[in-house]
């Protein structure tokens, strides 16, 4: 699945011309290299997302086309 979409699904970004655009400007890494918005994105990745100074890194736990609001934070994991 694309990031633009994963980051999307996820809820982790709101909408996905938002995750697009994040991923263009390279606030987005996979396994600590800048990505574009058409890697695709696998069980086991490292994503880290830059929102101004905060840093959020999430493993990829799922790839899943459609997840309800409940179950989207299954979807990663956040790291320290």
């Amino acid at each position: 699945m694309r990031l633009d979409k994963w980051l999307k699904v996820s809820r982790l970004i709101k909408r996905r011309t938002v995750a697009n655009e994040a991923c263009d400007n390279q606030r987005v890494t996979a396994n600590g290299r800048p990505v574009k918005a058409s890697y695709d994105v696998k069980e086991g990745d490292v994503l880290e997302l830059r929102f101004g100074e905060r840093l959020v890194r999430v493993e990829v736990l799922a790839v899943a086309e459609h997840v309800g609001k409940a179950d989207a934070p299954a979807m990663y994991r956040e790291l320290s």
